[in-house]
């Protein structure tokens, strides 16, 4: 059962309504509702503690600046699963959990979209529950859902025996159309009904869940996902402009409409701090 916010915790400025079971949303993470890959991230908050080298952070950092520029690299995720699932063979998962703390407080929080975090909320709002869906390892994407507020997440899950991990994955990494079996896994456990549901992605690897659910949105989409959102008639919100971002009505199940007006400034990549 995945983690994260009770149903009936507070989020301060959200009045929740009435819970609606049968809806929910589910958010990609990475350029979606984080500026910037979370996995990178995590890969600079192990280099930190010793995980990793500088040549391992240096060619992640190249990574990072290539994802904000162009967008999602399936070989590049790849890479950093494997190194990362490497490098935390024999640790245990209370010390990655903290690492994640660690890392959202240090790497992350200020690179949180406020326009999708106010979509979310918003979700929360009209009484849906809300849960992250990335390739980030589970254990940092329950972290990062918890501090926003949310349901809780699906993640990758790599494997550990006695609460250590062994190097190994259980399952296909959370990515591409493993997104959308294991939301649709999530909806048929949860009572959940797929066509009152949102889904939110900037990348066309993503294409299978937002297919998957009744109100698809698209958020600072690559080029390829653009032109599919276009052919599709798909709501369109890019926050990565300067310009005050356009309005854009996106239906819940609930009936409410979401309306996002925040817009964020240019993207930079992050320096490593030694």
């Amino acid at each position: 059962m995945p983690a994260g916010r009770d149903p009936e915790t507070e989020i301060p400025g959200v009045t929740i309504a009435a819970a609606d079971p049968s809806a929910a949303a589910f958010f990609d993470v990475d350029n979606t509702v984080l500026r910037g890959a979370s996995i990178f991230f995590l890969a600079r908050g192990l280099y930190r503690r010793d995980f990793l080298t500088v040549r391992d952070i240096v060619r992640f950092g190249w990574q990072q600046a290539n994802f904000l520029l162009v967008g999602e690299n399936l070989d590049h995720v790849a890479d950093i699963q494997e190194r990362a699932l490497e490098f935390v063979a024999g640790h245990s998962v209370a010390e990655l959990r903290a690492i994640g703390e660690e890392v959202f407080d240090e790497l992350m929080a200020d690179k949180i979209w406020p326009g999708t975090l106010e979509l979310a909320h918003m979700h929360i709002a009209a009484g849906q529950r809300v849960w992250l869906v990335t390739a980030t390892p589970v254990e940092v994407a329950d972290v990062i859902a918890g501090r926003l507020g949310l349901t809780g997440a699906l993640g990758t899950v790599a494997e550990h025996v006695g609460g250590v991990y062994t190097g190994r994955l259980v399952g296909a990494p959370m990515h591409g159309p493993e997104k959308a079996a294991a939301v649709a896994a999530l909806a048929e456990r949860e009572g959940l009904d797929l066509a009152r549901c949102s889904a939110y992605s900037d990348s066309a690897n993503d294409i299978p869940l937002l297919t998957l659910v009744g109100h698809p949105v698209v958020v600072n989409p690559d080029q390829k996902l653009r032109a599919h959102a276009r052919e599709n008639d798909w709501p369109v919100q890019d926050y990565r402009t300067g310009r005050r971002a356009a309005r854009i009505g996106v239906p819940v199940a609930a009936g409410a409409g979401l309306v996002a007006g925040v817009a964020v400034g240019a993207v930079a990549a992050s320096r490593r701090r030694r």
